[in-house]
């Protein structure tokens, strides 16, 4: 794995050939990582791995045709044929009429921002051993847990450069580090299993190891002996491992390419009230040690923190240089891309703002509800909005967490859940996407 300098060197002389070979403009990506794992199962060593790669993607464009072509030889002979071959493919490719490299004006400059990505510790075999059986320890040591299903450390590096024909170069590192357990409790056809898991970008910010692992067997014990409720229509709270999940599917409704192609159920929305007032959703790239934080986007971008919902009206979509010139905006500096593909739209560190209410003063507000801690299945139409999905979780009487239910099937609409939503006062950054607890006031719930 290359040093960024050495990234970003690489990176601009492919570049320089693409141009000299004939190519009306060009970027080359690089991206590289290395990563370490153990796994164990009741106090064994089940799997240790180590792993390493880069690979360098060149993207050359023939007036408004282009290709885009990778490969993991970077030696000067395979690069010469990389160039060689991309050519090639962009002189035989359709025209594009929105095909092209981002625009000058909206690059990153030299000033490359420092957000704290990379600690540069990487742990040896031994550590990551003693972290997952810890954990796992910990976790079979909860009264009701009787079988394992693994635990498991990892470390992990990467480097990304990108260099561009339109004046851009620049690369960054990042580490990052995790622990995650799996437990049963219970005996027989009454079994559950749950988990626990943490990522971080530096070591001293991991979760210890041994609560990791209580959690996950709390977790699994408090499970056992599920009911099912009475169909019916319930308020619904979707737990914070869970409820990140509607900005997944918020996200890829507000992408410039559904946008485009009209396959979004958020399409005619732009400057309209989608969430509830009071609503925030956010997107920071430039957080400091965040999990999804880049200094740049997969073009070159220059990057900045966006409400992308303001008071509940939905403020921007989210589209890379392609999509933004299909929609007639400028790019929003969401472009992301591998070292062998054309960019596309992503977030980065994407959240919904804490509301006012806590969660117990939210429980307390319904005489019953469900809370939603697993989501089961893909049942989401990204054109209607449409949402049925299987689901795990507990009841809520009297603003107390109650018996556990399962086998249950949770239904709306997106748009419906979206407009009467409210977030809870309790988020936490743990992961790229976070929302608090948040209550949709009504589902439909039924037998799986």
């Amino acid at each position: 794995m290359l040093n960024p300098q050495d990234a970003c060197r690489i990176a601009e002389q492919l570049v320089e050939r693409g141009i000299a070979a004939g190519a009306s403009a060009a970027d080359a990506l690089y991206a590289a990582d290395r990563s370490s794992g153990v796994q164990v199962r009741l106090g064994e060593i089940d799997s240790v791995s180590r792993s390493e790669g880069a690979q360098i993607g060149l993207r050359l464009f023939d007036g408004q045709r282009s290709a885009t072509v990778a490969s993991s030889d970077l030696s000067d002979d395979a690069l010469s044929t990389l160039v060689e071959r991309c050519l090639a493919m962009a002189r035989e490719a359709p025209e594009d009429p929105f095909a092209g490299l981002a625009p000058a004006e909206l690059l990153q400059g030299p000033d490359i921002p420092v957000l704290e990505s990379g600690d540069g510790i990487d742990p040896d075999p031994q550590q990551l051993r003693a972290r997952a059986l810890a954990a796992e320890n910990a976790a079979l040591a909860v009264e009701g847990v009787n079988n394992s299903s693994g635990a498991g450390a990892s470390a992990s590096a990467s480097v990304i450069a990108l260099a561009t024909s339109g004046g851009f170069s620049g690369a960054y590192e990042a580490s990052g580090h995790g622990c995650s357990v799996g437990v049963i409790a219970g005996e027989g056809s009454s079994m559950q299993r749950d988990h626990a898991w943490h990522s971080v970008r530096y070591l001293d910010q991991l979760d210890d190891s041994e609560e990791l692992g209580r959690r996950a067997g709390k977790r699994a014990v408090s499970r056992l002996d599920p009911q099912r409720p009475r169909p019916g229509k319930y308020p619904i709270f979707f737990d914070p491992r869970v409820s990140s999940s509607l900005l997944g599917h918020f996200s890829a409704a507000i992408s410039g390419a559904s946008v485009a192609r009209k396959t979004s159920f958020l399409q005619d929305k732009l400057g309209a009230a989608v969430f509830g007032s009071g609503v925030e959703i956010v997107d920071d790239p430039l957080r400091a040690r965040g999990l999804r934080s880049r200094p740049f986007d997969g073009e070159g971008l220059r990057v900045s923190r966006q409400a992308l919902v303001e008071n509940g009206v939905l403020a921007s979509w989210i589209a890379e240089t392609a999509s933004a010139r299909q929609l007639g905006i400028k790019p929003t500096g969401h472009a992301a891309r591998g070292a062998g593909g054309a960019p596309g739209a992503s977030p980065s560190n994407l959240y919904m703002a804490a509301g006012s209410r806590r969660r117990d003063q939210m429980f307390a507000s319904v005489p019953e509800a469900v809370l939603i801690i697993e989501l089961i299945g893909q049942g989401v139409n990204g054109v209607t909005g449409d949402y049925s999905r299987g689901a795990v979780g507990f009841m809520i009487r009297g603003g107390e967490i109650a018996e556990p239910v399962a086998e249950i099937t949770i239904a709306s609409n997106l748009i419906d859940m979206f407009a009467t939503l409210e977030p809870a006062s309790d988020l936490e950054f743990r992961r790229g996407i976070d929302a608090p607890t948040i209550l949709v006031p009504e589902m439909t719930v039924a037998a799986a």
